[in-house]
């Protein structure tokens, strides 16, 4: 029987494989995801206006500006916990002068950081490795050293982004709640939905179902016990965030897509573009 002897490890150059299936389509599809999903919020946050809709009645609030901790320059929206854009921001410039970037720093270094989108964007992005048995790029060299120095070292602090944004769960959840709170003409409340309620609802859902099963959670919950039996309740509550750790990836992917979604209907509702379809008010 013949044989041949292969050097290890054999070097392939970016892009190169003898697979034969569309290996390529993953990656481009995340690419194409990431890439329509950074251009959009990147717009939506320099903004700085319609972020609210309360043309009918309304109370929406786009969670691409909650929490809302100042108006943008010139809006009184009713959503700001501090009122007007203070002076002491005056180093801001006035193309960037948006609530947004106060506070999507927070999210968006959650994302970034996840264990799930970690490898996503390093396949999509760096080509690191673009697939299974495919070329990876040449330019790391030798010294190449994974998340252990900078900038990817920062990766390191996701755990501690995992706080925040269960934080603005809780907001964004808030936000929901007062959607079905409508103004009535002679500036009373009353209690009605929309669909903008509906869509507000949906997001906490979604993104609650992503960051509640991520690993820092399931982790924080019973992953740390070397004997789950012993945990009684806890024991359930780390099934269940394992059930939706399991399917991580899908709920990282509805978020996102569905935080999107969310302002964009609001954004669309505050310009006029639509019309937000009430069903009813009591």
């Amino acid at each position: 029987m013949s044989r041949t002897d292969m050097p290890l490890p054999q070097i392939r150059g970016l892009g190169e494989t003898q697979r034969v299936d569309r290996w390529w389509v993953a990656p481009l599809l995340t690419f194409l995801g990431f890439a329509a999903f950074i251009v959009y919020s990147t717009w939506a946050a320099f903004q700085g206006a319609h972020y609210y809709f309360d043309g009918q009645g309304q109370n929406y609030l786009s969670p691409m500006y909650s929490p809302l901790i100042w108006d943008a320059p010139g809006i009184v929206s009713g959503h700001a916990l501090f009122g007007a854009w203070p002076e002491f921001l005056w180093f801001i410039p006035a193309f960037a002068a948006s609530p947004a970037i106060l506070i999507l720093w927070a999210p968006g270094g959650f994302r970034f950081t996840c264990y799930y989108y970690r490898g996503a964007y390093y396949k999509a992005f760096w080509a690191d490795p673009a697939g299974c048995a495919v070329g990876e790029p040449k330019f790391r060299g030798e010294n190449y050293r994974g998340e252990q120095k900078f900038p990817l070292l920062l990766q390191n602090a996701h755990r501690y982004f995992f706080y925040l944004a269960a934080v603005i769960i809780v907001i964004l959840t808030y936000d929901a709640v007062i959607s079905y709170i409508f103004k009535t003409p002679d500036g009373g409340k009353t209690f009605g939905m929309g669909v903008g309620s509906l869509v507000l609802t949906i997001n906490p859902i979604l993104l609650g179902a992503y960051t509640f099963g991520c690993h820092v959670n399931r982790h924080l919950l019973g992953g740390r016990k070397n004997s789950l039996s012993s945990l009684g309740v806890q024991q359930k509550v780390y099934d269940c965030v394992s059930c939706l750790n399991r399917k991580h990836m899908m709920w990282a992917w509805f978020s996102l897509f569905w935080v999107g979604f969310t302002d964009f209907y609001v954004r669309m509702c505050s310009m006029g573009v639509i019309k937000d379809f009430v069903f009813f008010t009591l």
